[in-house]
């Protein structure tokens, strides 16, 4: 086979080690490496003082990291391969032999690259990916205390809609801080709004069982709220400063049901603005792990499961498709009750989140705003045949029609 490269590398990434092996045209050197900067700039120097063409490496946990970002600033290219794509022969699995494998393929051009935005959007990531991990610690610990208040009968969440909310929380500290129960009248002075109607139901809620050391412990889980709270908005300040250019395409993405400018912000920190990477929409999806998987044998079709793709982009759309069936006059409303009935909730679910991410991907290839389809879209084809299975359901349960007044669907 006609080699691709003439001078390349393969790469074999380990948390301590690495594992290189250079090619020049038959010929081929093996050297091994630390992963301090200093051990991974001598690595540099080496291939580039042996004009190296190109250099591969596995995606092997975050440890390829470093190693790339080092290359990138040395202007050495360089590409990241998933795993799967390079599997050797089962029986010689050593660090050299991996190195070599690798270097062989590259040569010879077999590898396929996976996707690696620029530094700046990787930066933009993993500060967006942060503060997910914030906002999903704060919200396990509100189930926290909600199960420690229901421990204790304390019907509180039976009441407020938000057992973070601002009245929520000033009964919760002044009911955590004393001894004795709350007064009618603290309580009406603590609430707010339509929770001042309610203030009889208060008093039944709170009425329950807390131990002193119940209290203490509450009263951490809440400070810790508080802490996660403000983290939270420190990493909103900060994603701020860097989503200037992102202000246009938020904006747009936030029209769409279900998302909203903090999952806006999300998505757009994983994808970028340039769909010129994607050839096509099936490719988006699929590097998402949205795209369903093919499963057939025997001239049997089963269900074939999604990919896993991009974690945080795929759970972020699917939660965002969650809140999007729930506005009724709407597309994606409209596609979730016409499959949640033959598929499940899940797949449903699924399917529209895929959907959106189609929609995303037009919106940001052809810098257009996002149109809603509406609710009656499904029913705007095959109107007549519609009618008849309609027409023949109607028949089976004994009710018999005319033919004189049986409609006929508009041209």
């Amino acid at each position: 086979m006609k080699a691709l490269y003439e001078r390349c590398c393969g790469i074999d990434v380990h948390k301590r080690i690495v594992v290189a092996c250079l090619k020049c045209g038959k010929k081929q050197e093996i050297r091994e490496f630390g992963t301090t900067t200093e051990e991974l700039r001598s690595l540099t120097e080496w291939l580039s003082d042996s004009k190296c063409q190109m250099i591969a490496m596995e995606s092997t946990g975050s440890y390829w990291k470093p190693l790339y970002n080092i290359f990138e600033l040395s202007s050495l290219a360089a590409i990241v391969v998933n795993a799967c794509d390079m599997r050797n022969v089962s029986g010689r699995k050593t660090d050299i032999k991996d190195a070599e494998w690798i270097a062989d393929l590259l040569q010879h051009g077999l590898l396929r690259a996976s996707y690696i935005p620029n530094r700046e959007q990787r930066e933009l990531r993993e500060l967006s990916r942060y503060r997910k991990s914030l906002i999903e610690e704060r919200a396990r610990e509100l189930n926290r205390l909600q199960k420690m208040l229901e421990g204790g009968n304390i019907k509180l969440a039976s009441v407020v809609s938000d057992i973070n909310g601002r009245s929520a929380r000033n009964l919760l500290t002044h009911m955590l801080k004393r001894d004795t129960s709350l007064t009618k009248e603290e309580v009406s002075s603590l609430v707010r709004g339509r929770l001042r109607h309610k203030v009889e139901s208060i008093m039944k809620a709170l009425d329950g069982f807390l131990t002193p050391l119940q209290k203490q412990l509450m009263l951490k889980v809440v400070d810790h709220i508080d802490d996660m709270t403000k983290r939270i908005g420190e990493m909103d300040d900060l994603m701020n400063q860097y989503l200037t250019e992102y202000h246009e395409a938020i904006q747009k993405l936030d029209e769409i049901p279900g998302i909203g400018r903090q999952s806006a912000e999300t998505i757009l920190a994983e994808t970028g603005l340039d769909m010129s990477r994607f050839p096509t929409a099936k490719h988006f999806s699929s590097w998402a792990g949205l795209a369903p998987g093919n499963n057939e044998s025997a001239g049997k079709r089963r269900y074939g499961r999604t990919t896993k793709g991009n974690i945080t982009l795929k759970t972020t759309l699917i939660q965002c498709a969650k809140a999007a069936v729930k506005k009724t006059d709407s597309f994606l409303s409209a596609q979730y009750q016409r499959l949640v009935v033959r598929r499940g909730t899940n797949r449903a679910t699924v399917a529209v989140a895929h959907t959106m991410l189609i929609s995303i991907y037009h919106m940001l290839k052809n810098n257009v705003p996002f149109t809603d389809l509406g609710a009656d879209y499904y029913n705007r084809f095959n109107t007549q045949s519609k009618i008849q299975h309609y027409l023949k359901k109607l028949k089976q349960l004994g009710w018999e029609l005319d033919s004189a007044t049986i409609p006929t669907a508009a041209v």
